[in-house]
């Protein structure tokens, strides 16, 4: 079984950076993708950002590239996105998910993950 906990999330002044962290267990980077999805109030969760099972592959959110960034720690089997140049568009809550069977690679929508972290909210204040 699988369990992802996300922390990191909170208020930030606008323009501020802030970095949250996914730890999952029972995964042990066995699983094939690992993804940072948002939802807004109302709105469907939406893939941010993306890294597959090896970590050789990542996709981003035009409206985050440049700005945020996905890596992975395999010793700490943590998954981490670093977000810059924070604004009031990027308030939502923040759910780390991850696909623990099929081929590695970068998955889009949200019926291709079978594992959802809690969720963390992020607010940027303006």
């Amino acid at each position: 079984q699988v369990q992802l906990v996300e922390s990191g999330g909170g208020l930030v002044q606008d323009g501020g950076p802030l970095r949250l962290s996914c730890v999952a267990s029972g995964c042990t980077f066995s699983c094939v993708a690992m993804g940072w999805f948002r939802q807004f109030l109302g709105k469907e969760r939406v893939l941010v950002a993306g890294i597959s099972g090896s970590g050789g592959s990542t996709y981003y959110a035009n409206s985050v590239k440049g700005r945020f960034a996905i890596s992975r720690d395999n010793a700490k089997n943590t998954v981490y996105l670093q977000m810059n140049s924070l604004n009031a568009d990027d308030t939502a809550v923040y759910y780390c998910a991850a696909r623990s069977i099929g081929s590695r690679g970068i998955y889009i929508s949200t019926r291709y993950y079978d594992y959802w972290g809690q969720g963390t909210q992020v607010t940027v204040s303006s």
